[in-house]
């Protein structure tokens, strides 16, 4: 598999895990060293992303995904992510067009996520 191949394949791994709040997946993908910029600016680390979906601040019941971009080399990619999501974030009702931009970096473990950024549009 291509890295372009193996990159889409993390990517859409990551948005499952996502609309699943699946923490163990999470795990895998975020790089220890993650930091993630809110819409609003907030930086965030992996800790605590995994905290907010094993509590339920995040509950999405919705992730399309309209584009995805992908770019890999052999140990950086970089993938850019169109899609509408719909859920609660800390119960308050979400339904949001979202660009998301990460940051992966690869190692014999597979793709992880160190940094984001994602804008509400």
């Amino acid at each position: 598999m291509s890295h372009h191949d193996s990159l889409l394949a993390a990517e859409r791994r990551l948005q499952t895990a996502q609309l699943t709040s699946d923490v163990a997946a999470l795990a895998e993908l975020l790089d220890d060293a993650l930091r993630f910029t809110g819409p609003d600016g907030t930086v965030y680390t992996k800790a605590d992303d995994l905290a907010a979906h094993s509590a339920g601040v995040y509950a999405l019941t919705r992730v399309d995904e309209e584009d995805v971009q992908v770019f890999a080399t052999e140990h950086t990619g970089v993938t850019w992510f169109l899609g509408t999501l719909e859920g609660t974030v800390g119960g308050v009702p979400l339904l949001a067009r979202m660009r998301y931009t990460r940051t992966w970096v690869h190692a014999e473990t597979g793709w992880r996520i160190i940094a984001a950024h994602a804008s509400a549009l």
